[in-house]
């Protein structure tokens, strides 16, 4: 989670970042640190029921997504093309196949593995424009 708070802070705003997991592999852990990053102290639930939560922070507003129960987006097509024209929004998508085709090409990618039970392995794959998310980067 140390990651992701590290990540969260660098966010601009604009951002949109795709979850890859297995069922209880830790996306939800992953936003959590995000959202603690990005100044948002509300709690953080994975949407899993809801289909989106949104959380609004001191300077962005964070866009949480879970499609897992979804097969097609449907209307929600519509609620998160507007998410992601907000730019002081960061759209965050769990199961994102149901809406591949609306993400922009311009976005990050991460997958989480376990390791073990209380640790996992990140792997993070996007296009340079957002090599300012990474802590070891400038």
């Amino acid at each position: 989670m140390q990651l992701a708070e590290q990540v969260g802070r660098r966010l601009r705003g604009g951002e949109v970042i795709e979850l890859i997991s297995d069922l209880g592999g830790g996306k939800t852990v992953f936003v959590k640190g995000l959202a603690r990053g990005m100044g948002i102290d509300e709690a953080v639930s994975s949407p899993s029921f809801t289909i989106k939560n949104v959380y609004p922070g001191p300077k962005l507003k964070l866009y949480h997504y879970d499609f897992y129960r979804l097969h097609e987006a449907g209307l929600l097509k519509e609620e998160i093309a507007e998410a992601l024209q907000d730019p002081a929004g960061v759209v965050v998508i769990e199961w994102a196949d149901v809406v591949k085709d609306l993400l922009p090409v311009q976005h990050l990618s991460v997958t989480v593995r376990p390791t073990n039970a209380d640790e996992r392995e990140l792997i993070f794959k996007g296009p340079d424009n957002l090599n300012y998310l990474f802590p070891n980067n400038t």
